[in-house]
């Protein structure tokens, strides 16, 4: 008997909050604020992809809004068994329609406490910031993510197109960050080469990497993150959808667990790319070939990697050893 996907204990960590709208949900809240549905496929590069990010971000106007999206991706985490989620923001986003960063901030961490209560999935926020800006908003929001450690908050990432806009300059918010005990979680590794994980590493200290599969093209650098246990955070549709990789089959993934590198299974946007985190644990079985006791190690390193109490990751580490156990 196939052991079912949705019965293992996961986390989900690299997960952007707005796609993660239902597409119903997309379309309802389109509806009832008097706008049209926005489209969100059919981009053919990058910048493309974030137009239409922004653009299905429109319908979230209101409080009421955004703790539907929040009450929805804790229920649809606890379908796929997930325990935890580390959802990102980019607060400024939101502040046309909902007001200042912080305001924004409060209405998510409320409704994450209401969605918890509801379903029992766990959630921490991590506070994105963009390349494309200024070192200088990098470092407010920074400090905004510091200010809410343990309220809510437990990550800070570097988002947006890394071949573009490297990532050596923002290297005071993560330090901003890490002080405040954040996670240090940017993205490199997907757009850009070994080298941004390199600097994502040397620069950013990153103890987790959004992406991060081009590592694969460097057996010092595969090393280096086996030895030190740093999590990538992988999200396999996405990386075939924006050709960072030309098929499941050729996917980095097994060789990046044969080099002993931890990582995690996620959904990136999964309005975006037509996925849920039920389909990516289908695809690393079915499509890209892996085996019930690589996928255990898949969940392991996504709680591992994660803020999760530690009576969150006991269990649920537990839950994994009991679902290997079963035939």
């Amino acid at each position: 008997m196939t052991r079912s996907l949705d019965l293992l204990p996961k986390a989900h960590l690299h997960l952007h909050l707005e796609g993660g709208l239902r597409p119903a949900t997309l379309a309802d809240l389109a509806q009832s604020h008097g706008l049209p549905v926005p489209p969100v496929t059919g981009f053919q590069n990058f910048t493309e992809f974030d137009l239409m990010y922004q653009a299905a971000c429109d319908v979230l106007r209101t409080p009421d809004d955004m703790a539907r999206l929040v009450h929805e991706l804790a229920e649809d985490a606890a379908a796929t068994g997930c325990v935890w989620i580390e959802p990102a923001v980019w607060l400024p986003l939101h502040n046309t329609r909902l007001g200042p960063d912080e305001t924004v901030l409060e209405i998510l961490v409320d409704a994450a406490k209401a969605a918890t209560a509801a379903t029992g999935v766990g959630i921490g926020y991590l506070i994105a910031s963009d390349r494309n800006l200024t070192p200088a908003e990098a470092e407010e929001q920074a400090r905004i993510a510091a200010r809410w450690a343990g309220r809510g908050v437990v990550a800070f990432g570097l988002h947006n197109d890394e071949a573009r806009y490297p990532g050596t300059p923002f290297a005071q918010a993560f330090r901003i960050a890490k002080d405040a005990g954040l996670l240090a979680t940017p993205h490199a590794g997907e757009l850009a080469g070994p080298a941004s994980v390199i600097e994502a590493l040397d620069i950013l200290g990153a103890d987790r990497i959004q992406h991060g599969i081009r590592a694969a093209e460097d057996p010092a650098l595969l090393e280096r993150l086996a030895e030190q246990e740093i999590c990538l955070d992988v999200c396999p549709t996405s990386n075939l959808v924006l050709e960072v990789v030309p098929s499941y089959a050729e996917h980095p993934l097994p060789a990046l667990l044969a080099a002993g590198v931890p990582c995690s299974i996620n959904g990136d946007d999964p309005i975006m790319f037509d996925c849920d985190l039920r389909t990516e644990y289908e695809h690393c079985r079915t499509s890209i070939g892996l085996t019930d006791a690589q996928i255990a190690a898949l969940a392991r390193a996504s709680l591992r990697g994660s803020a999760a109490p530690t009576d969150t990751l006991k269990n649920a580490l537990a839950g994994i050893d009991a679902w290997l156990a079963h035939d």
